[in-house]
Formats: C-alpha cells, structure tokens, sequence
C-alpha cells in the first residue's frame, strides 16, 4: 500500500497541548469543508486555525487550573443577606474572554468581520467542538448562550431585545450569558411535572415566579431561561410558559437563592446549584402555554452541542493516546509498534470518524433549517452561496433558490434532523465515555492521576450521556420523530440515494454489508409501527443505535466515493484518495460483518496493514488496495 508522506507523525509531540487542535483534527476539517459553502468556507479555516490554536494552548492551560480551584458560591453576604456571588477564578474569565471575543456564539447569529451574514450554526458547533478538546465544562455555558439567543431570535416580540443583543455580542464587557433552568426535583425528565407558578404582578409589569431548580447549570447567569406554569393553565408540558429570569435586574439581585452549588464528579468549570425562586421577576418569551415547544428549539441545538462536545472529546482523547503510543516504549519498541495498540488506535480513530460525519450531518440539516427561518423572517437572504444541496442527496450544486423551494428543502431537513439530532447525543456522549476510559488505559498508572489530562476527561465525559437527555430519553423521542415527523421517509430516502451513488470497486463489499442492514432497518420500522407501544418502547435504544450505524456507513461510503474521485471535501481537484475507504470499510465490518469464532480465525489483518494510513491520516493511492 503507498501512502504519502503528509502523515502526522505523532511522536514529535510531547503531549496534546501547545498544539493546534484544528490543525491536527483532519476529520473535523474535512466535515467542516463538506458542509460549509465555499465562501463560508474561506472565510472560516483561517479563524478556525486561530481558535484552535489558541485553545490548544491558553485555553487548555487555564482548564487545568479552574479544574483544580473552579467556581466557588457565596450566597450570602457577611451581614446574611443574599449576594448570590459566584467567585471564578482569574484563568476562567481570561477564557471566557478569548473565546467569546473569537466569535464562537456571535459570529452565528450577527455578520462578523468580513462577511454580510451570519455563519451557519454549523460554525458555532464547530468551534464548540474545538473548545472541547481543552474543557467541556466551558462549553456548558456557550452551548446555553447560543440556545438562549435562539429562542429569543425566533420568539420575542422585540420587548427583550437587549437581552439577545448581550447574548450575540462579540464584545466581552456587553456579553451576557444564558442558561437553561429544566429540572427540578420531582421531575427529572419528565418536565411535564414542573412546579414551579408564575403569578402576574401588575404593579411591576412582569410575572413572578416561585418554586424550585434543582440542577441548574451556569446558576448566575443573566440570560437564563426557565420553565413555569401560570395560574390557571393545565397540566403537563402543554400548560408549561417560558421565562426570561435574569441574575439582576437595573444593578439589584432578582429575588431568589443560589442554595448552593452541586460537588460534581466534573466540568468543574460551569457552577451548577440549587435555585429557589422567590417571586423571582421574569418576562415572557413568546406566547404562554407554548413554552415547551420554544424550549424544544433551543434543546436540539443543546443536543447537537453535546454531540459536538462528546467528539472533541473524543479527538482530545485519542490525540493523548496517539501521542502517547508513538512516544512509549516497550518491549524494545514503541507501544504502537505493537500489534493489540495499533488495532485499538485503528478502532478508536473509526470511532471518532464515524461520530464526527454523523454530528456534523445534523448540524448541516439544522443550518439548512435555521437559515429557511430566517430567510423567511426577512433576517436573512436566500441565495445559497454555493452551498451543497440537502433535499433528497448529497450534491454540490449550488445558486440562488426562492423562499418556496428554501422552505421545502428545510422541511425535508427539519423531519431529518428531528431523528439524527436525539441519536447524535445519545450515541457520542457514550462514545466519548469509552473512549477516554481507554484513553486513560494507554497513558498507564499516570492517566489515572490527576496531574495528567485524561483523569479530567474521564471525568467530564461521564455528564455526556446525561446532559439534555439520558439514553432512555432519546430513543423514545426517536420513537416520537418516527411516529409524529414521519422522520423514517426522508432517513430512507437519503440512505438510498447514498448507497446508490457509491460505485467505486474498492467499495462494494461494504455497499453491500451497508445495504443489507439497511434492508433489515426498513423491515425494523414496518414492525415497530404495527406493534404495540410497550414493545416498541422496548426496542426503542436498539433502533436508535441500528439508524446510526446505517445512517453513518452510508454517509462515511458516499464521503469515500468522493474521495476516490478526486474530490476532496465534496469539491473537485483533488487526486484520488482511499484513506477513507479504508475508514468505511472498517466500520462497516464492524457493525455488520459476520464474525466467525468472533473473528479469531478471520485471518484480518487490517490494524496492521492500514495503521499509519487511519491513524496518522495518511493519503493513500487507491491502486495500491486494488491489487
């Protein structure tokens, strides 16, 4: 096999920091340059490249410190009184201002520098995405920002302007932050049990709002947004409204009680507490009783953010390992010279790639989504710059569409992302658990020591499958999205049209292992839509882990088609390329070979084969595996 000589070569590192993570990250950067039009797409590498720079190094610094001395609540003040103060340590407001100051909400919502619109959400999850390779609990925050201006964006009548102008802006001292005030006690999950009243005082013209929050990320934050039920409405999530509550209100605390703040396993960095309104003021957003419905808006994009974070994650984990395995020696050679490590880093380097195409998926058909939204509310023209097409397949035919046909292709996305959205946390945010457990396995004794990176990343990453929804959670709201969106009809309809436009040889084998199970996945839904609620509950997580991997074998196939044509990213004028054939075809393998005595006598020998080609993203001639 030939493989050219613009490999990582991994032990020139010492450790994943003071690096470049986008540099480094050539998954992130293909994904990026798939979904992005060629002017968003120009426009953004050079800034991209500065960001991950800068959190490969000040970024990540700071991280360890506020790991090690985080957010500390002082809810009352030496007289008793309540002051609510949150005291952060000086590294995490040097983060905070670096990174908002980049762009990474602003940038999404208001045209920066350079540019006469905003950038695609996409954009933001990219950089959320970089922002976890250093701290997951910083992404907290901004994740909530972005939510909280989204909604405000798509439901306030212009009354809490002000409050989204500090949520989007790209100045520090202006800068506000959002939060997302869900749980409570004897809820959890189910939000439809929310206690929390909102009376109308007509004397201060604003509800007020009491009850309780019982985890509540960001606590202090001055865009905060939180569920009530107004006297009179009914019961469940139908008779929920939705909130505004500010930290302070013209330089006064609003009236309520930071209790305290939770002793988290991680993401040290966002003060998560205890919130008791007190007839606490808030200002409607939107209209009342529709309050579930806006919070859903905001908790996909939350949802997609989590995704996002679980691959950083990943990418920060497995850069730790690779570094680490190329810089290690035993047994008189480095460790990954070792037949079992170059398999794992092989698996490990599959599983980031397959993670990375299916978020980056979902968040192209939200973009698509979004900007019909705002094309429609006149905030935002509807020539598509060059932008790759999503109604029906993958193309990257561009031009100028009228609102009708924006409309329609959002419509085709929107019943498409109301699927992959729940199955990209749910799958990624195991994922990423996985992954830095092993991760912290390869460094040895040390990656269970806190001194080294991978003991916070273990740590972070076990709030992954928990944050905006448990595994349970999503795979019945996948169950909702077939039965509610028809989501199943444009799922099929993609996949198809994928698999169909992969003809290269190198690929058949796994077309057909793909094709197979999407066959059987066809047949899954006919029987889940015929039985009985009980039994498709039952069957609700298997399915929604059985739509990743045929949603993702068929995407990972068409990007190798791509490449194998000498298009790389989507474009033509490249050469030819396999590196993500092999890619496919491991995953493929994977998830639906056949595995005689589990694979024993199977005679694979792929991780030693095609290891520097995966693992060191290594361009590789397709002639070569062809004979």
């Amino acid at each position: 096999m030939t493989i050219t000589d613009d490999r990582i070569d991994y032990g020139t590192l010492q450790e994943g920091r003071h690096v470049n993570y986008w540099t480094l990250d050539r998954t992130l950067q293909r994904e990026v340059a798939r979904i992005y039009t060629e002017n968003e797409l120009e426009w953004a590498r050079p800034r991209l490249e500065s960001f991950g720079d800068l959190v490969g190094h000040t970024v990540a610094d700071n991280a360890d410190v506020i790991d090690d001395y985080g957010p500390e609540l002082e809810p009352y003040d030496k007289h008793g009184e309540v002051q609510n103060r949150v005291r952060y340590p000086p590294e995490q407001l040097e983060n905070e201002r670096l990174v908002y100051e980049s762009g990474i909400v602003a940038d999404a919502f208001e045209a920066p520098p350079g540019r006469d619109e905003p950038m695609p959400l996409a954009h933001n999850l990219a950089m959320q995405y970089l922002l976890c390779y250093a701290d997951v609990g910083f992404d907290c925050p901004v994740a909530m920002t972005a939510g909280a201006a989204l909604v405000l964006e798509k439901f306030d009548d212009g009354s809490l302007e002000s409050y989204y102008d500090g949520l989007t802006s790209r100045t520090y001292d202006d800068l506000i932050e959002g939060a997302m005030f869900l749980t409570e006690k004897q809820g959890g999950s189910d939000v439809g049990a929310t206690e929390t009243r909102a009376e109308w005082d007509e004397e201060a013209g604003c509800y007020r709002l009491t009850g309780e929050k019982w985890f509540c990320s960001n606590v202090d934050a001055q865009g905060t947004l939180a569920l009530a039920r107004i006297e009179g409405a009914p019961d469940g999530t139908s008779g929920l409204s939705l909130f505004l509550v500010p930290h302070e209100l013209e330089g006064k605390l609003n009236d309520q009680l930071y209790r305290r703040l939770k002793d988290k396993l991680g993401t040290i960095a966002v003060p998560t507490g205890e919130v008791e309104f007190r007839g606490a003021k808030g200002f409607l957003v939107g209209e009342p009783e529709n309050g579930f419905r806006q919070m859903a808006e905001m908790l996909n994009l939350e949802r997609l953010s989590n995704a996002a974070a679980s691959c950083g994650l990943i990418g920060r984990a497995l850069l730790e390992s690779k570094v680490r395995a190329a810089n290690r020696e035993a047994f008189g050679k480095p460790i990954d010279q070792h037949p079992l490590m170059r398999q794992d880093l092989v698996d490990m380097a599959v599983d980031h790639e397959a993670a990375t195409a299916f978020t980056m998926e979902a968040a192209r058909l939200f973009s698509i989504r979004e900007r019909a939204e705002r094309a429609a509310r006149g905030n935002l023209s509807v020539d598509t710059d060059g932008a790759p097409s999503t109604d029906r397949a993958p193309s990257t035919d561009g031009g100028d569409e009228t609102l009708e046909e924006l409309e329609t292709e959002a419509e085709h996305a929107y019943r498409l992302m109301r699927l992959l959205i729940p199955i990209a946390k749910a799958r990624t945010g195991r994922m990423a658990v996985d992954t830095a457990s092993y991760a912290m396995e390869i460094q040895g004794g040390n990656g269970y020591v806190n001194d080294f990176v991978t003991n916070r990343l273990l740590r972070d990453a076990q709030v992954l499958p928990i944050w905006e929804g448990t595994e349970n959670i999503l795979s019945l709201d996948v169950l909702r999205a077939l039965e509610r969106e028809a989501a199943h009809e444009p799922f099929l309809e993609v996949v198809e049209a994928r698999l169909e436009a992969v003809s290269h040889p190198l690929l058949a084998d796994s077309v057909e292992a793909v094709e197979a199970a999407f066959h059987e996945l066809t047949t899954s839904f006919a029987e889940l839509a015929t039985t009985d609620a009980e039994y498709a509950q039952l069957q609700a997580k298997e399915l929604t882990h059985y739509v990743f991997d045929v949603f993702t074998g068929a995407l990972l196939l068409e990007e190798a088609q791509r490449a194998l044509e000498g298009r790389r990213d989507g474009r033509d004028g490249g050469d030819p390329d396999a590196r993500l054939s092999l890619v496919a075809r491991r995953f493929a393998d994977r998830q639906f070979g056949a595995r005689a005595a589990r694979g024993i006598t199977s005679g694979d020998r792929f991780a030693l084969e095609h290891f520097d080609a995966v693992v060191g993203y290594g361009t590789v001639d397709p002639a070569t595996l062809e004979d």
